[in-house]
């Protein structure tokens, strides 16, 4: 446990500042007022980081204490995307060659990005893993220093600068949620935490389908999970960090799991109240809010979530945005059964304009029926205020008869 010291944070929150950008902690009235309790929740907004994400803090400072002759054999490194934008930008400002190998799975904006630092992008494998044993492979035969993601010492101490700013400005914060895929980033923060504050609470956040800190804990040793299935790519990792795991078992307090649909919500949650566009994976730890409060304990609490990147392309923003319209009621699809004869459409969409429902898509179906003159099915898309007001329209067409029937929404 010596080799994380309160020395070496102080000398890596100094270097790292040639690089980052600011990120100061934003107080959410929103999400306090959510889970209540007399509780402040703080934003540590790492998605507003010079590379959209915390990952250029680990890699500038891993980069540091290299030699010139390992900087000069080129880099390599493996990452779903943000370590490798954090990599390639850090080696860049070090004049050194970088190549990063990244998952085929990689968002084509974190691909693009990590290209326009400089670095050679090498796409394997369908996961993190492939991903790292192939680098691991290319280090070999090229002679590349590797730069691991998250289970290396120096790359923990430059992400865990994180802490160091959270307590310049938030002194007595109390909880630390943290999200967690390899474990790098937990591992460096709770570690600082603990050295400024041992009464201080942090709590890893994983996807439920990608827990591998979590069932490593539980097993007391590194465990790699057959498989994992979520929707934030950046965590989706199999097996924690071996060097970094004993740190992580001194310095975490608990580990929150989150779903993939609890995501989807926070997501809508950070747009529409904080203007602000995460990707799943830094929305960990605004997901595991609801949880965090389940513990009578934490009442009138200081609580900082860390957001820690904000990379996303624009298609997965856009399916993110509908499931969430559709998990909140906002969007829905209901089909009707009507009559075959003019007038019938008009006086249905009449019903949903008195609700104030907006009609996004119609199908008219005449062969559900071999007596079109007695049925055929509409299948109306609305857009709704909520689930109040769609029971409101809902309601309105079985008192005109309608017999209406949700189905599942087809965009």
């Amino acid at each position: 446990m010596e080799m994380l010291t309160l020395k070496a944070f102080e000398e890596a929150s100094e270097i790292v500042t040639k690089v980052t950008t600011p990120t100061n902690l934003i107080y959410s009235k929103f999400l306090s007022e959510q889970i209540g309790q007399d509780n402040k929740v703080y934003l540590k907004p790492e998605n507003m980081q010079m590379t959209g994400a915390y990952k250029l803090r680990g890699a500038y400072y891993k980069i540091s204490t290299l030699t010139e002759e390992e900087r000069g054999r080129g880099l390599i490194a493996a990452s779903a995307g943000n370590h490798a934008q954090g990599v390639a930008y850090a080696a860049k400002a070090f004049g050194c060659k970088a190549t990063i190998v990244m998952p085929t799975t990689t968002p084509l904006i974190k691909v693009n990005r990590t290209k326009s630092y400089g670095a050679d992008v090498v796409l394997f494998g369908d996961v993190y893993d492939e991903a790292a044993a192939h680098a691991a492979k290319l280090a070999e035969e090229h002679g590349y220093t590797f730069i691991h993601p998250f289970d290396d010492w120096a790359v923990a101490t430059g992400q865990g600068t994180i802490a160091m700013e959270i307590f310049k400005e938030l002194p007595l914060v109390d909880y630390i949620l943290v999200p967690v895929g390899g474990g790098g980033l937990a591992t460096g923060i709770s570690t600082l935490a603990k050295l400024l504050n041992p009464k201080i609470k942090v709590i890893g956040v994983e996807p439920a389908g990608a827990n591998c800190l979590q069932e490593s804990i539980k097993a007391g040793q590194v465990t790699t999970l057959p498989k994992v299935n979520t929707i934030a790519d950046g965590t989706a990792v199999k097996t924690p960090g071996a060097n970094i795991f004993p740190y992580l078992q001194e310095g975490l307090d608990d580990i929150i799991t989150v779903e993939d649909d609890e995501l989807v919500v926070a997501f809508l949650d950070m747009v529409e109240n904080h203007k602000m566009v995460a990707e799943n994976s830094g929305l960990l730890t605004v997901a595991a809010l609801k949880h965090l409060v389940k513990n009578p304990e934490v009442h009138d609490k200081k609580i900082v979530s860390v957001i820690s990147g904000g990379n996303m392309d624009i298609i997965t923003m856009s399916s993110v945005v509908q499931m969430g319209l559709i998990m909140r009621d906002r969007i829905f699809t209901v089909s009707v059964l009507l009559p075959d004869k003019p007038g019938e459409l008009s006086r249905v969409a009449n019903v949903i304009a008195m609700e104030q429902g907006n009609v996004i898509k119609l199908e008219h179906n005449q062969f559900v029926s071999t007596n079109r003159t007695a049925a055929v099915e509409l299948k109306i898309t609305l857009e709704a205020f909520g689930t109040e007001h769609k029971e409101k329209i809902v309601n309105a067409l079985k008192e005109k008869g309608y017999q209406p029937k949700l189905i599942s929404v087809m965009m």
